[in-house]
């Protein structure tokens, strides 16, 4: 049975999953569900605790589960200036990764294997190294990261793939240096991996007109 209102865009198991753990969606998910399932690229611009990293990663993971993005490289790109969140997104993530994984299994339903896997300064050689070989299929990182990331030919060879990528606290870094370099590293994904949705997000960001330009990117 196909879940009512903003759910229905989901399959059916996700879509039970989070009205029984969440209950309605906020109004931010529900009125920013239908523009990402359209493919647009969005700004999503609400206060915390609304919701909106789970309106921005949800879609992904309901294509990853129906099969439309096949696993087995990075199809989803987290990108925060705030490394010390990072590891808090990925927790976040696993949760409802697992909570997923349980309602498909109890349905009788197959539910892929799933990595969320954070890269930034402090990972260690030898988990960079594993990533390489097996890229997750949830990456979280900076900026920073990203740009060395697109340095090396490892981390190209895992951003061939790329389905969406999501700009947490946009307003942390619109208007500044690593602004520049963030719009720059997107661009290069760009060329790398071919287009693909781009959702930002931030509490509060002004003015909106002009950060929207910056998401969008730039068409030759």
């Amino acid at each position: 049975m196909t879940a009512p209102g903003p759910l229905g865009l989901f399959h059916p198991l996700v879509a039970r999953w989070f009205a029984d753990r969440l209950g309605e969606p906020t109004e931010v998910q529900a009125r920013s569900w239908p523009a990402v399932a359209a493919g647009r690229h969005v700004l999503v611009s609400a206060p915390t605790g609304t919701g909106k990293t789970l309106a921005a990663f949800l879609w992904g993971i309901d294509r990853l589960v129906r099969g439309g993005l096949p696993p087995g490289t990075v199809r989803i790109l987290y990108v925060s200036p705030l490394k010390a969140l990072n590891n808090d997104v990925r927790t976040n993530l696993l949760a409802p990764l697992r909570e997923l994984a349980g309602v498909f299994a109890a349905a009788g339903e197959p539910f892929p294997a799933l990595a969320v896997e954070t890269r930034s300064g402090d990972t260690p050689p030898s988990e960079r190294r594993r990533m390489t070989k097996h890229p997750p299929e949830i990456l979280i990182t900076t900026p920073e990261s990203l740009n060395l990331l697109l340095s090396s030919q490892g981390g190209r060879s895992m951003l061939g793939g790329l389905a969406t990528v999501i700009l947490d606290e946009i307003h942390a870094v619109a208007g500044t240096k690593r602004g520049t370099h963030l719009a720059t590293a997107v661009e290069r994904l760009v060329r790398l991996s071919g287009e693909f949705q781009r959702i930002a997000l931030s509490a509060t960001v002004r003015p909106l007109a002009a950060v929207a330009d910056l998401v969008a990117g730039f068409e030759v």
